[in-house]
């Protein structure tokens, strides 16, 4: 089995008329409640500080925070994969996927995530903001990454449990995948990188990156690659595999011009 991780985004739609004939509810949801808790009792001005936002930003997270309830349905919630919008989104582009797609992506894709810990594509959410790297104090430590401490490791490591060549395809970005404890990790695990030609140099350009991880998402979706080795195949938008800037798990894709 190849497991694809990926990050969520700050940007939500939750006002479109795209839909999934199906859904699901987040496994972790208890994690979730127990955040909320409190993540409820901070102010407008406490949402603020708490993730360096702007009156209107925190005024509306905070709003989130307070209306957040259970049980998720498709009235006061939305699949993950159509809600999440960002860069990763418009590459992955779900919302023109087939329902054969999108179910098939169920199984084999994760996105990472600061309230929800690990989201199914099809698993209900209401809106929030709250990122990986937030130094928000719980009971559990200071932070998010003490908040969570193995328990989406433990999850990923159920799933990649169903075969002997398991591998973690990681294509989520540092902040977010600080939140797996790679040593724990049950499997083999690589790690796509994206550059692009500036001047007369590959770099790493943070929009055109976070584009091409949803595009490869896609790519492993709508062929149904559960052989890693298959990704370097991967040449959407004129990335192709680069062997002579790669090594055993960190694979370069590169692209001489945008």
């Amino acid at each position: 089995m190849m497991l694809t991780v990926i990050s969520p985004a700050k940007k939500l739609d939750y006002s479109s008329s795209a839909a999934a004939k199906n859904h699901s509810q987040p496994e972790l949801l208890s994690h979730s409640q127990e955040l909320l808790t409190g993540l409820k009792t901070l102010s407008p001005d406490g949402v603020c500080a708490l993730m360096g936002l702007s009156d209107k930003l925190g005024a509306l997270n905070y709003e989130r925070f307070q209306e957040w309830q259970t049980p998720f349905t498709p009235e006061n919630a939305r699949p993950a994969v159509l809600a999440f919008k960002g860069d990763v989104y418009q590459g992955l582009d779900a919302d023109n996927m087939t329902d054969k797609q999108l179910a098939w992506a169920q199984d084999n894709l994760r996105i990472l995530s600061g309230l929800y810990g690990l989201l199914r594509p099809l698993d209900l959410m209401q809106p929030y903001r709250l990122e990986m790297g937030t130094k928000f104090a719980n009971d559990r430590g200071t932070d998010l990454y003490q908040f969570w401490g193995d328990i989406i490791t433990k999850e990923i490591n159920k799933l990649l449990a169903a075969s002997s060549s398991a591998v973690l395809l990681n294509l989520a970005s540092n902040e977010y995948f600080k939140s797996v404890q790679p040593k724990k990790v049950q499997g083999r695990i690589v790690t796509p990188v994206f550059m692009d030609m500036k001047g007369g140099k590959f770099k790493i350009i943070s929009f055109f990156a976070k584009k091409a991880r949803g595009l490869m998402s896609a790519f492993i979706i709508k062929n149904k690659i559960t052989d890693v080795e298959k990704i370097k195949r991967f040449d959407t938008d004129g990335y192709s595999y680069n062997p002579a800037m790669s090594d055993a798990d960190k694979w370069v894709f590169t692209r001489d011009q945008t």
